[in-house]
Parts: C-alpha cells; sequence; structure tokens
C-alpha cells in the first residue's frame, strides 16, 4: 500500500511540475503571447489559448496607444515613427515570470506596415526564447504575414520558427483546426 501511494505521489508530483505525464512523455508548456491595439488580436489570442490549454500573456506597452498614436495615415503618428525606424524597441511592462518554462509560443500581433510592429521585438529581445518553437499569428486590414514572418526569422535566427497564419474573422472552428 505503501508502494502504491509513494507511486500516485509521485505521478501527481510529475505531472503539476511539467516535467512528464503519465506515459513519461514530456509535457509542454505552451504561452499564447500576443500585443493587440484594439482588441482585435486579443479575441484570437484567447480562441487559441482555449483551443491549447496554453498561457495566455497580453504584452503591454509602458504606454498604451492612443487612436491618433495608431493613425498610419499621419506621418508623426507615434506608430508611423516607430515603423519608420527598424531599431525601435517601445518599453513593455514586465510580467512574464518563468518565460523558460515554455516550449511553444504562439506569438500575435496586429501587421503594421506589412510587419510584426516593433513591441514585438522588444518582448522578442526581453525573454529568452532560443532553441524555443514560435508560431506567430496575425490578424490585418490588407497585408498578409509572410513579410513579417520572414524579418522576425532574419532577425532571431535561433528561433525554432514554425509557419504562422492570418487569422482574419477567425472562429474558435477555425482556430482549432489549426492549432490541431
Amino acid at each position: 500500500m505503501a508502494t502504491a501511494f509513494a507511486t500516485c505521489l509521485t505521478a501527481f508530483a510529475q505531472n503539476n511540475d511539467g516535467i512528464k505525464t503519465g506515459n513519461g512523455m514530456k509535457e509542454t508548456k505552451t504561452l499564447v503571447a500576443y500585443f493587440s491595439a484594439t482588441g482585435t488580436t486579443e479575441e484570437v489570442a484567447g480562441m487559441i489559448a482555449d483551443a491549447i490549454g496554453g498561457y495566455l500573456y497580453s504584452i503591454e506597452p509602458e504606454k498604451p496607444y492612443t487612436s491618433a498614436d495608431l493613425n498610419w495615415n499621419d506621418k508623426s503618428s507615434r506608430s508611423s515613427i516607430e515603423m519608420n525606424d527598424s531599431s525601435s524597441r517601445p518599453a513593455i511592462k514586465a510580467g512574464l515570470e518563468n518565460a523558460s518554462e515554455y516550449d511553444v509560443i504562439y506569438l500575435g500581433f496586429p501587421i503594421w506596415w506589412n510587419f510584426a510592429p516593433r513591441v514585438i521585438n522588444t518582448f522578442l529581445e526581453t525573454y529568452d526564447f532560443s532553441g524555443k518553437t514560435v508560431i506567430p499569428f496575425a490578424t490585418s486590414g490588407g497585408s498578409g504575414i509572410n513579410n513579417s514572418e520572414n524579418a522576425l526569422k532574419k532577425a532571431y535566427p535561433s528561433i525554432n520558427w514554425q509557419t504562422g497564419r492570418l487569422l482574419n474573422r477567425a472562429t474558435k472552428a477555425s482556430v482549432e483546426d489549426w492549432v490541431k
């Protein structure tokens, strides 16, 4: 009886600390990190986290974007200035604990000027995701995700990038099909 209790206790401890599953395989910890300026990407990120059971994390700039900041028709708007400077790294709020524990990261963002917003670069440079699997997803009013993916792969070659997906008008069913 003591042996059975010890076996159960060991299995419980292994499952709770993310080391092994019941079949002895390594458990994968998944993070769904996203930046959303208007709520569109946030909605999709929530669907992904629900579908995979991952931890949902909002990448928040220290200074939130206003409507005027997001006016892409204004060359002096904050987003226009940031996107015209490839070295721009808007500060983000800290808060992601134990980033190194995640094996798979779904990384979501809106497409700005055909690329990921510079705040995504800040996030990737704040936490070390070298060797981790990162799967980008995006929302956009008219651009595809390919240029964003290619630029991120080039800038962060130590990350194991997987093919991403543009998830405009995503539904729960379409997200579930994609993450399978």
